[in-house]
């Protein structure tokens, strides 16, 4: 921060921070935390919203070398109980969000390490102290744990990712270079800081010298507003998010003049989409794909000169493409075998990863930890093909496959195909038992909220049959007002199957 000290660090309708100012309030929360006793290696957690009180909490841990526990808004009592107990936190922050949830799983906790943000208020300014009585700590390594972050939970118990300065370090140095980061971006805090699909800009946008700005809680218009008053430059959405900027623009494109790039990771993108982006945004579209565990990104669909010079449509399917490796990460895409497929652009294996960023273990979990890992190499769990040049294409998740009839089916190609419609919102594609087939594909649907004609089932299978073999279009579907999301805006599958099985399907194709 003091290699830019003079640059605009912070933006927003209230108030507008230098780097130098950023540092001097980072060193004095550090030194507040640590008078109220925390010390290198403390857990603290916070259940904050976006807002520059949560930059300065990710920073002043980093500095203190306490580990920062970030907790997704969206979760249970029970959920967030577990994680409090698994973690156990000698903080917990609590920021102005409306949620009886972690007031209830935080009962438990001694009330004197609870701390209420109020952001913008004195309650917050009194965590700050003198910085003439703090230096930082001396104890921090590559291999210390910086942050830890808490899976959705989607495939059971949430497990703790830790993630080590020298992850998250490293991680920064690559995006910095990757996506061309300098003192000139301002980047838009829109998805959700507790998760990895933005919290890495806070260290990637910093090390650039770069501002920020933030929207507390995602909302279309509201993206627009703020990417116009702060000049925002850059930004990270899921799909879902960008679903809704679509629907929700503006007549008037003039306020998105300042982006330069889009990304977008979290979850599979319809090409559809990708295309509806590029007619809205004048700015370079750059598909990302990574994990928790990978702190995230392992690929990026960044082009390069040679694919620069090839036809609007080539250039298109790269862009559309989960991307080719990232920085400097190892991937491989193997066979049940651990043998690497071909890169035909059709033979499908799952991707491995070992690299600078990629995560060494669960906390309190040696079991899934071991369990994670292959001869050094992290399994995703995620299933890709992989075409000449490189370049990954995510056809499923290992466990969301379907199996009709002894066939195949990725259900990322038949959400896919649902999504060219143009009448629906947001669409999952999932395994429903069937005694004669054994699985069949069903569909949770979300109609398009406007004034139109709303898609029907019976249209919608017929649309389907367009693009996809038959086994492949959903015998039954559930009309739903929305889908289960996880904090980062993807949708939770698990969840949504276990919903749907309380359901009759709304029209089952015979």
């Amino acid at each position: 921060m003091e290699v830019h000290a003079e640059r605009v660090a912070l933006r927003g309708p209230e108030q507008e921070l230098s780097y130098g100012e950023l540092g001097q309030r980072v060193r004095a929360l550090a030194g507040g935390l640590c008078e109220r006793g925390l010390v290198a290696g403390d857990r603290m957690a916070a259940f904050m919203p976006n807002s520059p009180e949560f930059l300065e909490l990710y920073l002043a841990s980093a500095h203190l070398g306490a580990i920062l526990v970030p907790l997704n808004l969206r979760l249970s009592a029970p959920e967030l109980s577990a994680i409090l107990a698994d973690a156990d936190p000698r903080l917990l922050f609590i920021g102005d969000v409306p949620c009886a949830a972690i007031q209830e799983a935080a009962a438990s906790m001694n009330s004197e390490t609870i701390i209420e943000v109020h952001l913008g208020s004195g309650s917050w300014e009194d965590l700050h102290t003198d910085v003439g009585s703090y230096a930082p700590a001396d104890v921090i390594s590559s291999d210390s744990p910086a942050q830890i972050y808490y899976t959705s939970g989607t495939t059971g118990r949430a497990k703790g990712v830790i993630l080590s300065h020298g992850n998250v370090s490293a991680h920064a140095r690559a995006a910095v270079s990757e996506f061309e980061l300098s003192v000139g971006d301002t980047w838009g805090h829109f998805a959700p800081m507790f998760h990895l699909a933005d919290a890495w800009a806070v260290f990637a946008v910093t090390m650039a010298g770069g501002a920020h700005s933030f929207l507390p809680v995602f909302e279309a218009q509201a993206v627009f507003t703020s990417i116009e008053a702060d000049g925002v430059t850059i930004t990270n959405l899921v799909p879902t998010m960008l679903q809704r900027m679509v629907q929700q623009a503006p007549d008037d494109l003039s306020c998105v003049r300042t982006v330069r790039r889009i990304l977008s990771g979290g979850a599979p993108i319809a090409p559809e989409l990708v295309s509806r982006l590029q007619d809205l945004f004048s700015a370079e579209y750059v598909q990302t794909y990574g994990l928790t565990e990978t702190s995230p990104f392992l690929t990026v669909s960044l082009i390069d000169d040679e694919i620069a010079k090839l036809s609007d449509e080539r250039r298109f399917f790269y862009r559309s493409r989960t991307g080719r490796p990232f920085g400097g990460i190892e991937l491989q895409v193997v066979d049940a075998d651990g043998t690497e497929v071909p890169h035909d652009g059709k033979t499908v294996g799952e991707i491995r990863a070992r690299g600078p960023w990629v995560f060494s273990g669960y906390w309190n979990d040696p079991e899934r930890t071991a369990e994670a890992f292959d001869d050094g190499w992290f399994a995703t769990g995620d299933l890709a093909t992989v075409e000449e040049r490189g370049y990954l294409h995510i056809v499923d998740r290992k466990k969301d496959v379907i199996l009709c009839g002894g066939e195949t089916v990725y259900s990322t190609e038949v959400e896919n195909a649902l999504l060219t419609h143009g009448r629906l919102e947001a669409v999952a594609a999932f395994p429903v038992p069937d005694l004669e087939l054994g699985e069949v594909v069903g569909a949770a649907l979300v109609r398009a909220r406007d004034e139109g004609r709303a898609a029907t089932a019976k249209e919608l299978w017929a649309h389907c049959e367009l693009f996809l073999a038959r086994y492949k279009v959903p015998r039954v579907f559930y009309f739903l007002d929305e889908l289960p999301l996880s904090g980062s805006g993807k949708v939770q599958k698990r969840v949504l199957r276990e919903s749907c099985q309380a359901l009759d399907g709304q029209w089952r194709h015979s």
